[in-house]
């Protein structure tokens, strides 16, 4: 029988230099490689590591997506509620022009009634003092009457002023009637100014 060294390793002579000699064969054994191998395992690294990569981004883009969902279902939400909101909010508008619109015509009504009621109750507190026509000119009254004095269309004058209603009162014109000879008449014309409330 023909042996052949195939470890490239002299043959040892005595017995401890073939444990070294096998010691070393199984050194060089363990070390082989070849640079394909390692190229395919550093491939095969790398196909893992992006796969994995590659799942975890999928798992953000699914719970991104049903966290988007949610959010899209709560605006849907809170977008209805915000039309429900607003709508009777423009209800609530309407409603109070509505009562705004009542509520001057009210007072619109009772200003003539108040006018009356302040001139009546002033004329009726002042002695020798008549009424023959009143004009509500908006801003301003115009007051014509008669009177026994021109003291009597003083104190008028002065009642008037009293009542508040009015800021201002001049008199346009005054004169004796000669038409009454039995006694004395003065006919007058006073301009009242209203106070704004």
């Amino acid at each position: 029988m023909i042996r052949i060294n195939l470890l490239g390793a002299p043959k040892p002579k005595n017995k401890r230099g073939s444990a070294a000699a096998s010691a070393a064969a199984v050194m060089e054994v363990g070390d082989a490689g070849s640079p394909q191998l390692k190229v395919v395992i550093i491939v095969a690294l790398a196909a893992l590591l992006n796969f994995g990569y590659w799942y975890q981004l999928n798992n953000a883009k699914k719970s991104i997506a049903a966290k988007m969902a949610v959010a899209e279902q709560k605006n849907r939400e809170l977008a209805d509620v915000k039309n429900r909101y607003l709508e009777r909010q423009r209800q609530a508008d309407s409603y109070k022009r509505r009562v705004d619109v009542i509520d001057q015509l009210r007072a619109a009504q009772s200003g003539p009634v108040n006018l009356l009621n302040t001139i009546g109750d002033t004329v009726n507190n002042t002695e020798a003092v008549w009424l023959n026509s009143m004009k509500d000119q908006g801003a301003n009254v115009d007051i014509e009457g008669m009177a026994l004095s021109t003291d009597a269309v003083a104190t008028l004058i002065s009642n008037l002023q009293k009542t508040g209603y009015f800021k201002n009162i001049e008199i346009k014109e005054t004169f004796q009637d000669d038409t009454y000879k039995d006694m004395q008449a003065f006919q007058f014309t006073l301009t009242c100014e209203k106070a704004k409330s």
